[in-house]
């Protein structure tokens, strides 16, 4: 059983179509990333599966069951904008509020336990207002949490943090998801975070599902090339394009070579027409780069430097 399955689903504001015929699978025990630009009906298609707006067509399962089904409904933690705390309250008693909110039985077990998952704990006298950005994104998550949802539905939880809110954020997740039995949607514009959490991807745009893949399934499409400089950029790069299919010049001052080919190779090629390399490796692109060759139609646009 999956944790969302979703068949054809349409949303439609007036003359505008904002999700047109979607679907989206997110396997039990997934932290999917939810990617895409700015107005291609993310956020659209997250509030249709809590129930925040209707669909206009279309259907979507939680766990098996409709997602308009009392006992499923239930069984959902969001948190999508903002948690909506009092910001003169202290995160303990914004807490206790949403657990009263949602007749949670034993509110003060309960609420110490989702704090502790979030890592929050310490913190629990701190006014709200006085809760630093990473620490208020915990805040909404551990409200999320209240009830012992199995799907989360969390909108931008990564921005705006320092790397130690990231890389708290990040064992965050993986206790959430680690007995497979919770799932996790989450949308995000910052991809290389996205990449360290993510073990499924669905990429949207216009409203359409462009592509859905597995972490494994990314890494496996994921171009490897082989990255260099040299004390003569430009003539390398007219050497390397009468050897090579693909060379391109990246942002960061490198020439890369994506085709099969080794450093060695390279390196002799270039020192026999009298080029000195300075730096040559072996990577690959990552989400952030797969994603905008996608959007690219597979071609990505270097700056020539």
């Amino acid at each position: 059983m999956n944790a969302v399955e979703i068949k054809n689903l349409s949303k439609n504001f007036g003359a505008k179509q904002a999700v047109c015929g979607l679907n989206m699978t997110v396997p039990m025990g997934a932290v999917y990333g939810f990617i895409g630009e700015n107005g291609s009906g993310k956020s659209t298609t997250e509030k249709m599966i809590c129930g925040l707006i209707p669909k206009s067509g279309g259907s979507i399962k939680l766990y098996g069951k409709d997602h308009t089904d009392a006992d499923v409904r239930a069984k959902l933690g969001v948190l999508i904008e903002s948690p909506g705390c009092f910001p003169g309250l202290t995160v303990w008693d914004n807490m206790m509020l949403q657990a009263a909110n949602l007749s949670i039985p034993n509110a003060e077990k309960e609420v110490i336990h989702v704090l502790k998952t979030v890592r929050m704990e310490g913190a629990a006298g701190n006014r709200y207002k006085n809760c630093s950005l990473g620490m208020k994104q915990r805040v909404g998550i551990a409200m999320a949490l209240l009830g012992d949802p199995v799907l989360l539905v969390l909108d931008e939880p990564l921005n705006g943090l320092d790397a130690d809110g990231m890389r708290i954020m990040r064992e965050v997740f993986a206790d959430i998801v680690k007995d497979g039995t919770r799932s996790i949607i989450v949308s995000s514009h910052l991809l290389g975070e996205l990449q360290k959490v993510a073990t499924h991807y669905g990429i949207i745009r216009h409203g359409k599902m462009i592509v859905e893949m597995t972490a494994d399934e990314l890494d496996a499409s994921c171009r490897t090339y082989v990255a260099l400089q040299s004390e003569e950029m430009g003539r390398t790069k007219s050497l390397l394009s009468c050897r090579y299919s693909r060379v391109e010049a990246d942002e960061a001052g490198y020439i890369r070579v994506y085709d099969l080919t080794t450093p060695e190779e390279i390196v002799s090629y270039l020192y026999g027409n009298g080029v000195c390399v300075t730096e040559i490796r072996t990577d690959r692109i990552g989400l952030e780069e797969y994603y905008i060759d996608l959007m690219n139609g597979g071609k990505r646009e270097w700056k020539d430097r």
